[in-house]
């Protein structure tokens, strides 16, 4: 348990705007990572080693991409005892996202609605806050270190028909970096972007991306995993299209999944009706359903990382029954704090 009941610290952060709460934080775990400060909100990492995609993950509870953009706060989330952290999203050049405000809280549901847009400072900027991570050189004797998944994705300017041309840009510059490397075509707050989820735009672009993981691999002399972030607003044809989709171009794995344009579940509650991403806990249903269709169609043994409404312990072991191998969560954190990657952790390890 951190040193600090999250239980204090939430009130006043929910009576902030829910932006301004988030860059409070962050600054926060930034400043403090690496010194004696981050006991409180450290944690024990719970040990519970799962090989997958040919790596090794300490526990299978990971920091999903959207919370640190701009990969500032490394050390501090893995602090946290995650398994895993994955951070960005990060595109090409620097932007500053949509206009604010552009994140609400839905506490009734436990629940938030963002359409950020891949608000982040550049890929200069993100690889040089990877390179002052130091969880490659604290791990202690006889443990796995913790894994780093960077996240890519276009500029907002860069029409879709070039969109490509960003992914490749940004692959090559985070590769040397990162244990694997996510391609985010799944967020619905960049204009056309799940366009590329189609059958042509996804097997061109992940016929370009392969193509140039192959080239990577040579130039580094190492092949670095690359998994695919979806939508969980897609119908059992479109799974099974982008199902064989990654087999074909040899994709790694598949993270299942971003948020939801759906409002069903938030009909009628104060900023239901904002447009954006809906996570939290109305996703988990509908993401849980896209993981076992996933698995059906992608068989046993191909990776899923399974996020979406990871609220507590039992969300996250409903996800391994579902068919996912680790879980993600993000909106969970900001609504539990980091008691939930501990007692998520030991929930899925006691299913052993």
């Amino acid at each position: 348990m951190s040193l600090i009941p999250y239980s204090l610290a939430r009130p006043f952060l929910f009576n902030m705007d829910p932006e301004a709460a988030h860059d409070l934080t962050l600054d926060l775990l930034a400043k403090t990572q690496r010194s004696v400060l981050a006991c409180a909100y450290s944690s024990a990492r719970v040990d519970d080693p799962l090989t997958l995609a040919g790596l090794t993950f300490p526990n299978r509870v990971g920091m999903a991409a959207g919370l640190d953009k701009n990969a500032r706060c490394i050390d501090a989330l893995g602090a946290m005892g995650f398994g895993f952290v994955e951070v960005g999203t990060v595109t090409p050049l620097a932007q500053s996202g949509n206009p604010k405000p552009r994140m609400f809280r839905l506490p009734q549901a436990q629940a938030l609605i963002n359409r950020l847009g891949f608000n982040n400072e550049g890929l200069d900027a993100f690889i040089a806050n990877v390179k002052q991570a130091r969880f490659r050189h604290t791990v202690k004797p006889g443990q796995h270190p913790l894994l780093l998944g960077l996240n890519i994705g276009k500029n907002a300017v860069t029409p879709i028909e070039r969109a490509t041309d960003d992914y490749l840009i940004a692959l090559a510059g985070v590769y040397p970096h990162a244990d694997y490397v996510t391609v985010n075509i799944s967020s619905p707050n960049t204009k056309n972007l799940r366009a590329l989820q189609s059958d042509e735009a996804l097997d061109a672009l992940l016929g370009a991306i392969a193509a140039k993981r192959e080239e990577l691999a040579q130039q580094h002399g190492q092949r670095k995993p690359i998994f695919v972030k979806i939508a969980p607003d897609l119908d059992e044809a479109q799974i099974a299209v982008i199902a064989a989709t990654l087999q074909r171009h040899g994709m790694d794995g598949v993270i299942a999944t971003n948020t939801t344009l759906a409002r069903d579940a938030v009909q009628g509650l104060a900023h239901g009706d904002e447009a954006g991403g809906l996570s939290g806990a109305p996703v988990l249903a509908k993401s849980n359903a896209v993981i076992r269709q996933l698995r059906t169609a992608l068989g046993a043994g191909y990776p899923i990382i399974g996020v979406g409404g990871i609220m507590n312990a039992a969300d996250a072991v409903s996800k391994i029954k579902a068919g996912a191998d680790v879980v993600q969560i993000y909106t969970g954190l900001i609504y539990q704090g980091p008691d939930l990657v501990k007692d998520s952790a030991a929930a899925i390890k006691a299913l052993r």
